[in-house]
């Protein structure tokens, strides 16, 4: 079997996932939230749900990882130093693409949610079924950009802002360069 094809297999071993979450947890090298946690290792679609809660089970009672609350009052996974062994030690035992397949998500997971809290898409009725899809970049609390485009029915100012949230830091970017690149037209008054 391939390396690639053994990433679409779920993961039925309560072992195998204890090393997976503690390699995960030590490679994001920050506290989680467990709502965080379930949607990463469950949206890979290679972890099962129920192996997945026996693996946290197991990894709380034996003190490889903590739940705790941060000073916000959030509850939080956090590595301890005897699941950062387990990382490091008992990481070949589980398979590279699954290892890679698990962070990828993360990455994905984490920048996604960043580009969310920077970037705000809402959907306003307008006359005749009609919708504007607001657009709004937010730095420190500032708007960096507003802008409304508009659509011709709720469908479509949707399509608009998820094609938008696919790549925010893209939209603002190109829409920046847009704006500094663009220039007066030069007109050529020789051809009378």
């Amino acid at each position: 079997m391939k390396m690639a094809e053994s990433a679409d297999i779920e993961i039925k071993d309560v072992p195998t996932l204890n090393i997976l979450i503690c390699y995960l947890l030590y490679k994001i090298k920050r506290p989680i939230e467990p709502d965080q946690l379930y949607e990463i290792a469950i949206g890979t679609e290679v972890i099962n749900f129920f192996y997945y809660q026996d693996s946290l089970d197991y990894l709380l009672k034996n003190g490889l990882i903590s739940l705790y609350k941060d000073n916000t009052g959030k509850e939080m996974f956090r590595l301890e130093p005897k699941g950062t062994e387990c990382a490091k030690q008992l990481k070949k035992y589980v398979s590279k693409s699954y290892r890679d397949t698990l962070v990828l998500a993360a990455l994905r997971y984490f920048a996604r949610r960043k580009a969310e809290q920077e970037l705000r898409v809402e959907y306003i009725p307008i006359e005749n079924g009609a919708y504007y899809t607001r657009v709004r970049c937010i730095d420190i609390g500032c708007d960096l950009i507003e802008l409304k485009l508009y659509a011709p029915d709720i469908t479509q100012a949707k399509l608009i802002g998820e094609k938008i949230m696919l790549n925010p830091s893209g939209f603002y970017g190109k829409l920046i360069e847009l704006v500094l690149s663009n220039k007066e037209p030069e007109y050529d008054m020789t051809d009378n």
